[in-house]
């Protein structure tokens, strides 16, 4: 369960813009464990901070944020990489490493954590076939479309088998057909039991979900539908 718990984050000067910003405002909020969850807004609704929140990238200037009863903001510097280990993250840019082929990206994954050889050689295929991207492990990322590189960015998000997975405008750099492909391996991905909250402000991705959407703007959640639609 993530519980948002009145969570507010303000920037004192600090922000890009230089000015006293207030990114979220009382924030309340709970997923529950399985839920599928589009959050919606315009660019600056906060959604991406709320996302920042989960994995401890930001704290909140007031309230709290709850993973599974754990107190985020409380944890230990050394806590947080196993808090990261529970949720998966996937981004717009992809951040594939371009010197390492899809196999060797998603693999990179788990080097960095000190998985065995073993887990690793038997682990990378089985996440690239879930992903249907087996026949592409020795190609490099120059040499994959955008959607194939999102896939291959999900595959590496999915190989610690984390229960929750977060997507921070994963279809932004995609045509519409990728983009729904990449919607319905999301959708595979939950109906296994994962947790995914994704963050976006397409409304044709949101609405091809068709699950529970929640609407911010400025800093605030105005609207929570349960297998809603978002219409602007």
């Amino acid at each position: 369960m993530i519980i948002f718990d009145k969570v507010t984050k303000e920037y004192n000067g600090n922000h890009p813009n230089h000015n006293a910003y207030r990114a979220l405002d009382k924030i309340e909020l709970e997923i529950k464990d399985g839920e599928f969850v589009s959050i919606i807004g315009p660019s600056g609704a906060g959604k991406s901070t709320l996302l920042k929140m989960l994995i401890r990238e930001e704290t909140p200037t007031e309230g709290e944020v709850l993973v599974d009863d754990v107190r985020v903001a409380q944890l230990e510097d050394g806590e947080v990489p196993l808090l990261r280990r529970k949720i998966g993250t996937i981004f717009q840019d992809f951040k594939l490493l371009s010197n390492k082929t899809a196999s060797e990206n998603v693999a990179f994954a788990l080097e960095v954590v000190g998985a065995f050889p073993e887990q690793i050689e038997d682990d990378v295929p089985k996440v690239l076939r879930i992903v249907g991207m087996e026949d592409k492990a020795r190609n490099f990322p120059h040499q994959l479309s955008g959607g194939e590189k999102q896939r291959i960015a999900i595959a590496r998000a999915l190989v610690h088998r984390p229960k929750i997975l977060l997507a921070d405008e994963p279809t932004g750099n995609l045509d519409l057909l990728n983009a729904y492909d990449v919607i319905k391996l999301l959708t595979k991905i939950n109906e296994f039991g994962t947790t995914v909250v994704l963050a976006s402000h397409n409304r044709e991705v949101v609405n091809a979900v068709g699950r529970r959407v929640i609407t911010m703007d400025k800093g605030k959640i105005v609207k929570d539908q349960e297998q809603g639609k978002y219409a602007i």
